[in-house]
């Protein structure tokens, strides 16, 4: 959006609005921008959201298990939270296929993986980007 496109929705002429984005990008309450995915355009379709429960036996099981899924392709968002499961995680592949290779060759073989729970989206209400 430009600046111009942000200034009329905020009420402000486009100077004023730019100072105050400039200064909330300095304050660090904007961090950064970035290019938003269509995800059929991109050949992923398919989105699931997991819920996962891993057995947490000690730190490092938790950092390694991060850390891998943190790194595969499929995986657009990784969430920590608290209570049961211990993950909620996107996941963007092509189709149903993709999907039951990715949870079959790559989530199910981490360590300390101990329950996944599938929800495929059937509609995308509201995004969080």
């Amino acid at each position: 959006m430009s600046n111009v496109e942000l200034a009329a929705r905020v009420g402000l002429t486009p100077a004023p609005c730019l100072r105050r984005v400039k200064r909330l990008e300095e304050e660090g309450v904007i961090t950064g921008y970035r290019a938003r995915i269509d995800p059929v355009a991109a050949g992923r379709p398919f989105c699931v959201v997991m819920s996962v429960e891993i057995t947490m036996t000690n730190r490092q099981t938790v950092e390694q298990f991060e850390r891998a899924v943190a790194a595969f392709d499929e995986v657009t968002e990784v969430r920590r939270v608290f209570g049961v499961p211990d993950y909620i995680i996107r996941v963007d592949v092509a189709d149903g296929n993709a999907y039951e290779r990715f949870q079959t060759e790559k989530m199910t073989q981490l360590p300390g993986v101990h329950r996944i729970v599938s929800h495929q989206t059937m509609k995308l209400i509201k995004s969080f980007e």
